[in-house]
């Protein structure tokens, strides 16, 4: 009986991650210039993001739940709302600065009768690419942390676990809440590199994908901001 709840309640908490990533447009609006700027790892974007918002939503969680009366989770709450807008415009902002500096040049290769297309680029000013692509591999995980932190939808989403009636029904619901997010976040960036892959065969359409997805993240952004307000 206790082995059969424990299931069911994970189960519970793994649907309730995948909702809450996918309920979010913020969410989404993030990821997809990452996830579009390189389609072939598009799916890591997704999984860093999906790392860094568990650790954020379990970090606010805990101060939540044992420190509540010490620690102004509200405040807190409210002001990483804002900091995510901030952060979602300036993702934006690099999306379409990626979308005009970048030559972006895509190669078709037929392999047993499909069709594939990679892309590399070219920027037009100098710069070290080892080192900006190590930034930018880091970015979806600290946007993950800052979506994990803000709002109240993920403490809707852990709430429950309170009340369930064993410890171990609790730790398996909140584990199987961040893997949900973890596995939905991937899937989307790998969606997203799927498609970019398959129609985006001109520079003039990869960049307007990108630069959709940007303006999209700035828009998403400017909400969040004045929401918070």
């Amino acid at each position: 009986m206790e082995d059969s709840f424990m299931i069911f309640s994970s189960l519970t908490g793994f649907l309730a991650g995948i909702l809450h990533v996918v309920s979010g447009p913020d969410h989404l609006a993030a990821v997809a210039p990452f996830a579009a700027e390189k389609p072939q790892h598009s799916w890591q974007t997704g999984l860093l993001w999906g790392i860094g918002h568990t650790g954020g939503v379990w970090v606010i969680g805990i101060l939540f739940f044992l420190m509540r009366e010490l620690i102004p989770v509200e405040l807190l709450s409210s002001w990483s709302e804002r900091l995510v807008g901030i952060v979602l415009i300036a993702v934006g902002l690099w999306g379409l600065r990626q979308a005009f500096r970048h030559k972006i040049h895509a190669h078709a290769h037929a392999h047993d009768g499909d069709t594939h297309v990679h892309f590399h680029t070219h920027e037009n000013a100098k710069r070290d690419h080892s080192h900006a692509a190590h930034h930018h591999a880091h970015a979806p995980l600290g946007i993950g942390v800052l979506h994990g932190l803000a709002g109240s939808s993920h403490l809707i989403g852990v709430l429950p676990a309170l009340m369930l009636p064993s410890r171990f029904a609790s730790i398996g619901y909140v584990v199987a809440y961040g893997l949900g997010s973890i596995v939905a976040m991937s899937f989307f960036s790998y969606l997203i590199g799927f498609l970019t892959q398959r129609f985006a065969v001109t520079t003039q359409v990869y960049n307007r994908v990108l630069g959709g997805f940007a303006v999209l993240a700035i828009g998403v952004g400017l909400f969040w901001i004045t929401a918070s307000l």
